[in-house]
């Protein structure tokens, strides 16, 4: 069963990794990302977390940012571990429309769909299924190529360890922008200091052969 979230979190959230993701006097914005070439992510900060040696602990917990006033998701943040892992399948989402919904189709695209209710924190590490706070508008290659993997690597170090991990991932938006150009993906074991699993990736929400409206969500097909 999950263990509840601790009072000051939120706060906690507030002050530390916003959108323009500061923390632990580090700066963080998309200037400091190159434009998307051919790989699905790109380390940042040397692919280290942001995490402070204060922020480390091995109680459980998970807290979802406010949505702003478009709408948009914000910081999620999580101790990841056997206590927050599902219990049972997961249901439906589709009732969520994140902010830049589309539903559209492209045969150049595996499973035809350009864009996917992408959880923040993977259902399969907090067990949130339809929580509007921790989904948003993501491509099917930021799903599937960009942060499955980082989550499958989690997922797996915690099964095999029963260690807990601090895992944060923040959607960057550009100005007022409805779909987000990417996320930044933070994580670290915790009893072994990062010898297990520590990661700092800024994630592309971009899909090769397709060009995106990131103000709206619209796209189309990217000319050969």
């Amino acid at each position: 069963m999950k263990k509840s979230i601790r009072a000051l979190l939120p706060l906690f959230l507030a002050i530390g990794l916003v959108l323009s993701a500061c923390s632990a006097g580090n700066t963080y914005s998309l200037d400091s990302i190159p434009e998307y070439s051919d790989s699905p992510y790109v380390t940042v900060n040397d692919n280290q977390p942001y995490f402070s040696e204060a922020d480390l602990t091995t109680t459980s917990f998970e807290s979802y940012s406010e949505l702003d006033g478009l709408g948009r998701c914000g910081v999620a943040y999580a101790c990841v571990s056997t206590d927050t892992m599902p219990t049972e399948e997961r249901g439906s989402i589709g009732q969520i429309k994140p902010t830049g919904w589309h539903t559209v189709k492209y045969d150049c695209i595996d499973g035809k769909y350009l864009y996917n209710r992408c959880h923040l924190i993977g259902y399969q590490l907090t067990a949130e299924n339809a929580n509007e706070k921790n989904l948003i508008t993501g491509t099917r290659y930021l799903n599937v190529d960009g942060m499955l993997p980082f989550e499958n690597m989690v997922a797996d170090y915690i099964k095999e360890t029963d260690n807990h991990v601090l895992y944060r991932v923040t959607p960057i938006f550009d100005g007022d922008n409805l779909v987000a150009s990417g996320v930044l993906m933070e994580a670290e074991s915790v009893e072994d200091k990062g010898e297990g699993i520590c990661f700092c990736v800024f994630c592309y929400n971009v899909q090769p052969g397709v060009n995106i409206d990131y103000v709206t969500g619209e796209s189309t097909l990217a000319e050969s």
